[in-house]
């Protein structure tokens, strides 16, 4: 293969003595030890939805095998799925990994009469298949097997996802898709290793950094283009780090990594936070068995909690590769790895999508009491303007108290004095962003 300080927060305090200082703090190490939460205080708090859950999920389980099998039992218990979000399906063993149209129709078919339309994504319980023919095995069952849109003969682009760095938590609701992602590795220990990182991730806030590695392959590295422009974009959030380097070493914070290599190097003398993403642009990275150069699960074996490769060759588009500032701002705000993931790849048709499609290690809230003060603090608000709304009683009604404006993807931090209003809830301004600030890819190409 030759071939993207406070943050100003007014409130109107009108008859309540509501304060509110939003600061969006720079590396996520700096901010402390965690505060601890006020139960009976946090369900006086309602922010925006931000993320799927666990009843929004479905688990495919391969029934002819039984690492499948395992592997689904465990995450569902894992999760908390529930035993009527578990489908069963029964797939050959086919040593190439790849999937016939034939049988992927008889298993989508399944799936069909199976799943309802609450469901919102897939996790799918092996590693093999992951191709459905000239298609990743992800992109099929969430998109639909259609070579003429998703596949490409030679140097072309495909079809782009409607999904792509969009706002909202229900894709299939939303855009007619179920973004899906493989739980996969070498074996099955590997796997729950995996799922249980991504169950540890959860709501953690996790201190680490963002890597973006500059390298000399000038076909593999297009997507240093935007690097700057996402440091610029995301610092001031989380730390970013931009190296000109060809690979990463002896690193113990890597929440974030991102290269353009075909065999990346020295990868095991790093540790990834639990809930990292990290991938490598390169022709070959989704073929998950008998591929020459460095594959998804590789990075998963080294720690990373996701990752993602091309099944067939792409050629260096970048609109086929996740876009970095997307799938870290999306992330950073609260979505979940299927989510933040899915959305930063505008031809998602060639890629496979491997991890926790749960892990959600910057959602939730923290609650805590300073004196006759709530502090709440929320990483799960996208910059823009938020209405907030104060009101008595849980059922209402809610009155417009002022305005908040976030202008970073940083933490938020409400102060609230106590007072006769005792429910608080922000919704998003009429004239808020509804997507994410990013640098568009531009197409480029060039064959192996």
């Amino acid at each position: 293969m030759t071939g993207a300080g406070r943050v100003t927060a007014r409130i109107a305090a009108l008859a309540l003595s509501l304060l509110c200082g939003l600061a969006a703090t720079a590396p996520a190490r700096a901010q402390g030890p965690a505060p601890a939460l006020v139960a009976e205080d946090m369900e006086r708090f309602a922010f925006p939805v931000v993320g799927l859950r666990a009843r929004d999920i479905a688990v495919v389980v391969n029934d002819s095998d039984p690492s499948s099998v395992e592997i689904g039992r465990y995450y569902a218990a894992k999760r908390g799925i529930a035993a009527d979000r578990i489908v069963h399906v029964r797939i050959a063993y086919n040593h190439t990994g790849v999937m016939g149209f034939g049988e992927w129709q008889r298993v989508k078919a399944v799936l069909d009469d199976k799943v309802g339309p609450d469901v919102q994504a897939y996790a799918i319980a092996w590693t093999i298949p992951y191709r459905v023919e000239c298609m990743s095995v992800t992109a099929a069952f969430a998109l639909g097997f259609d070579p003429a849109s998703y596949c490409a003969e030679g140097c072309q682009t495909t079809k782009m996802s409607s999904y792509f760095n969009t706002r909202g938590s229900a894709p299939f609701t939303e855009h007619k898709l179920r973004p899906a992602m493989l739980l996969a590795g070498k074996d099955v220990e590997s796997v729950k290793q995996l799922i249980d990182r991504g169950v540890r991730s959860d709501e953690s806030w996790p201190d680490g950094k963002a890597y973006l590695l500059n390298t000399t392959d000038r076909g593999r590295n297009v997507r240093a283009e935007s690097f700057a422009r996402v440091r610029s974009a995301i610092g001031n959030a989380y730390p970013v780090e931009v190296i000109d380097a060809d690979s990463l070493e002896g690193k113990s914070d890597v929440m974030f990594h991102f290269t353009g290599w075909a065999v990346v190097p020295n990868m095991a003398t790093n540790r990834f936070v639990d809930g990292a993403i990290a991938d490598n642009l390169t022709s070959w990275g989704g073929a998950l068995i008998g591929s020459q150069q460095t594959i998804a699960l590789e990075w998963l074996n080294a720690g990373a909690t996701g990752s993602y490769g091309t099944v067939t060759e792409p050629c260096n588009f970048r609109q086929k590769f996740p876009e970095v500032g997307v799938v870290m701002a999306h992330y950073l705000t609260g979505e979940t790895l299927v989510e933040a993931y899915w959305k930063s790849v505008h031809m998602p048709g060639q890629g496979v999508f491997v991890g926790d499609p749960l892990a959600r290690p910057f959602g939730g809230i923290r609650v805590r009491r300073v004196g006759n003060t709530i502090v709440v603090r929320t990483r799960s608000l996208w910059p823009g303007r938020y209405i907030v709304e104060a009101a008595r009683s849980q059922m209402g009604p809610f009155q417009p108290v002022g305005l908040l404006t976030a202008s970073t993807f940083g933490v938020t931090e409400m102060k609230v004095q106590e007072s006769n209003a005792r429910y608080f809830r922000l919704r998003l301004a009429p004239e808020a962003p509804k997507e994410a600030a990013s640098a568009q890819p531009s197409a480029s190409s060039a064959p192996e």
